[in-house]
């Protein structure tokens, strides 16, 4: 199968193309630079030198392929430019993938911050969503993929919780990074939020899961472990040689700004859905350990 993906050289995107040429699949990976073009040429993809942007090329290599992976990240702060630029994007990409006409496997790739911060929302993927929300710009993308699914295409939306694994994703590395800084790995209050992540290696088989037996629908993709806010600190703690310090919730407002709100919130969604159609499982360690003695520990003796 050839594979076209979008943002192939990211964090989820450079595992997801060594697990699809692990399979044996062909994959194209759009790039934005010779460099990342290397990047793509190493991870024995073929890189396709484009942006976005090029929605011409966008539509010619969606028509092309037999699958397309749109996993670009959003430029979350972007507003209005940054949803329509992800809606010319998906609108190209569906418009070449649905030229086949044969229900092409189409994943696009959200988040789980669709659902909000407000604790009383549900977090079903049936779900109805806040809007604007706090990702517009994935609100229209989902949107696109679920009318082109009325219309024949087998678009598949995967809502992913924090990914996590190999020493990477920015909010752990932020967080890792500012109590190096100041000496104290910070939690809000009594820490206990929870959330449910996901590995970045688990979440690269779900998504060849649904390249290889395509379903159409809406799935939340989390793990089956989670971790408190508290644990998290702690688990930095220890990497980084400071100290779990509880801060209070203005503080942590006049220090973070927006972003305090997110780490005071809960995200335990489940993926029952995926698991039951695709049969995925997961396996990877719980966030703290990778944390404090795994893969964080190995990027940052």
């Amino acid at each position: 199968m050839q594979i076209l993906i979008t943002g192939g050289t990211g964090y989820l995107g450079s595992v997801l193309v060594e697990h699809f040429v692990a399979a044996g699949h062909e994959v194209v990976a759009l790039t934005r630079s010779p460099q990342s073009a290397a990047v793509a040429t190493q991870a024995g993809a073929r890189p396709l030198l484009g942006s976005l942007t090029d929605t011409a090329l966008l539509e010619t290599a969606a028509a092309q392929a037999d699958a397309v992976v749109h996993a670009a990240a959003v430029d979350y702060a972007g507003g209005e430019d940054a949803v329509r630029a992800e809606a010319a994007a998906v609108e190209a990409l569906i418009r070449g993938a649905g030229k086949a006409g044969t229900g092409k496997p189409f994943i696009y790739t959200s988040t789980n911050l669709v659902y909000g911060l407000d604790p009383a929302q549900s977090q079903n993927e049936d779900a109805e969503l806040p809007e604007p929300g706090l990702v517009p710009a994935k609100l229209v993308g989902e949107r696109l993929v679920r009318e082109a699914e009325a219309a024949g295409l087998n678009g598949m939306i995967i809502r992913v919780s924090l990914v996590y694994g190999r020493g990477g994703t920015m909010l752990l590395n932020s967080l890792i990074g500012a109590a190096t800084g100041s000496g104290a790995a910070i939690y809000i209050g009594a820490g206990d939020n929870e959330w449910t992540p996901v590995h970045v290696d688990d979440l690269a088989r779900l998504y060849l899961r649904a390249l290889e037996r395509p379903t159409a629908g809406t799935y939340n993709a989390a793990g089956t472990q989670r971790f408190t806010f508290r644990e998290l600190a702690e688990a930095i703690a220890d990497l980084t040689g400071t100290t779990a310090t509880s801060i209070t919730a203005e503080q942590a407002e006049s220090a973070m700004g927006p972003m305090a709100a997110l780490i005071q919130s809960s995200a335990r969604i489940t993926s029952h859905k995926a698991r039951d159609t695709f049969g995925w499982s997961t396996s990877g360690p719980a966030l703290p350990d990778d944390v404090r003695s795994g893969s964080y520990r190995a990027v940052n003796p």
